[in-house]
């Protein structure tokens, strides 16, 4: 495989950075992440670093060096962030718990694989036409063809995401066959609620993902002004010839079989495996209501 990526995430006008990203591969397949951690409650960035690494390293334990069914692997993959999250909120005794939205895309051969919870997006761009897109599980993209006031005023309000008490909705596409030019680009809504589709759509076409991308975060920034969220965004370009391209090249032809390149960090807070079974999460489940129905009665 060859291609070349390109990331860069900026706090805005927060006070903490809650977005985390990262890419990871072997000789034969790419495994690309975004997560965005959800403001309104408790340790964003803790939710977004949590579900990368457990996605990534499930992701090294499955690629060896293909993973073998990719669709099965990133709907359990995600299932498994999210049973984290559940049992990190559970250990702490935590009132709410940590949440994010989370998008990730596997290419291997010639094809991506993508799949996604929340608002965190995923284009596909390919000879400066948009191929794909993913569809937000959010109040806006479920009423965008009446748009009534309603639905605009509630256009940010998601109705799933990582480390809610309730299942996650998972929406998994793919494969698509990827061309040789074709860029795929994953950010967060503090990316692409500032800046307009047509716009992403040419900066990807026109340019360089080593251009494209740090454009688009500046863009964001300066639309959004003080009241910018979190900034973040990745892309590559599939198959991208070294002589057209000035960001990172990688080629992992040279990788050997059973070795992986990664760019994601060890915050060593993944559950073990054994502790993510049903039957736990539904204990974790138990103990965060319990807890939750003792602060309002020591309340009332």
């Amino acid at each position: 495989m060859k291609f070349s990526v390109f990331q860069v995430s900026r706090k805005g006008g927060r006070e903490n950075n809650e977005d985390r990203m990262g890419y990871c591969y072997t000789r034969e397949s790419g495994l690309f992440v975004l997560a965005d951690g959800m403001g309104g409650h408790p340790e964003g960035e803790v939710a977004a670093q949590l579900a990368l690494q457990t996605v990534a390293e499930r992701y090294q334990k499955e690629a060896k060096p293909k993973v073998r069914d990719i669709g099965s692997f990133l709907s359990s993959t995600l299932m498994a962030a999210h049973h984290a999250l559940i049992c990190y909120a559970s250990d702490k005794g935590m009132l709410d718990t940590p949440r994010t939205t989370i998008v990730a895309v596997v290419v291997q051969g010639n094809c991506a694989t993508w799949v996604h919870c929340g608002d965190s997006r995923l284009y596909l761009v390919r000879d400066g036409e948009l191929v794909a897109r993913t569809q937000d599980h959010s109040f806006m993209e479920q009423h965008k063809a009446s748009m009534s006031s309603l639905a605009y005023a509630n256009r940010n309000i998601l109705y799933t995401c990582l480390g809610s008490p309730t299942q996650p909705v998972l929406d998994t596409v793919g494969p698509v066959q990827l061309l040789q030019g074709d860029k795929i680009l994953l950010c967060s809504d503090g990316l692409w609620d500032s800046v307009r589709e047509g716009d992403i759509v040419e900066q990807l076409s026109r340019n360089s993902v080593s251009q494209a991308v740090p454009n688009l975060v500046e863009q964001a920034l300066r639309n959004a002004g003080a009241r910018s969220d979190n900034v973040s965004a990745i892309a590559l370009e599939w198959e991208t010839p070294n002589a057209l391209e000035s960001s990172r090249n990688i080629s992992t032809e040279d990788i050997p079989d059973g070795e992986f390149a990664s760019t994601f960090q060890d915050s060593g807070q993944v559950p073990a495996e054994e502790d993510l079974d049903d039957a736990s999460i539904e204990r974790s489940i138990a103990e965060i209501n319990e807890v939750i129905r003792r602060s309002a009665a020591r309340k009332s």
